[in-house]
């Protein structure tokens, strides 16, 4: 039994969704059209390709200070500040294309998730009229706020790189280090975050599956049931 939750009177606004109870455990809602995206599908559906863009170039970017650094070893081995100050700017840009790049992977999870919500629910209604969809399972929330975190911590730890770049003096050579092992820590929790975000992505996408596979037995008993009656 289903009772109404919200309402959308005027076309085009969301439609109407209700509680579903179903005997397995998955929790759902019902409508009689699909979802379509929800904002954070509708996030990666825009900005994976252009995070995935910046991650390239801050790659090459990355390479070129990797072609300087090596040039200035070799032609300059005793030039300790240039080296420290290189090793700083590349370290963050290096990074800057790291967390482009988990971030990259994130909202594409985030826009496969979309199109099966999207098309699971668009199959549903054509051929019963009656759309389950999942909710926003805790694995996807989990995605979504680790890699907030994992971004933050990596642009946070690039941030400093470039500030601790531009303070090294041959004064300091070794306060310098020591802000770069910082850092380096900093990067690696970031890079961690996000690698987690990516596995729970990759949980959630499993959970769709199996509720999609459920779903289209059902979906299949229902016509069989319709035409035999």
């Amino acid at each position: 039994m289903t009772t109404p939750t919200t309402s959308s009177a005027a076309k085009g606004s969301a439609p109407t969704t209700t509680p579903v109870t179903r005997p397995d455990d998955f929790p759902v809602v019902g409508s009689e059209r699909s979802l379509g995206f929800n904002l954070p599908q509708n996030m990666g559906r825009v900005l994976w390709a252009p995070m995935l863009a910046m991650a390239l170039m801050a790659f090459a970017a990355a390479l070129i200070l990797g072609f300087v650094r090596a040039d200035v070893v070799a032609s300059r081995p005793d030039d300790a500040l240039a080296l420290r100050q290189l090793q700083h700017v590349t370290a963050g840009v290096m990074f800057l294309g790291f967390t482009a790049v988990f971030s990259a992977i994130v909202f594409a999870i985030a826009r496969i998730l979309g199109t099966f919500r999207d098309g699971g629910g668009t199959l549903q209604q054509a051929t019963t009229g009656q759309v389950q969809t999942l909710k926003m399972p805790i694995t996807a929330r989990a995605m979504v706020a680790l890699m907030m975190m994992g971004m933050m911590a990596i642009v946070v730890a690039v941030i400093g790189h470039f500030v601790a770049a531009a303070g090294t003096t041959s004064a300091n050579l070794a306060d310098s280090e020591q802000m770069f092992a910082v850092w380096e820590i900093v990067r690696r929790i970031g890079a961690s975050l996000h690698l987690v975000a990516i596995v729970f992505g990759l949980v959630t996408i499993l959970g769709v599956l199996r509720f999609q596979s459920v779903r289209l037995g059902e979906l299949a008993a229902e016509v069989t049931a319709r035409r035999r009656g």
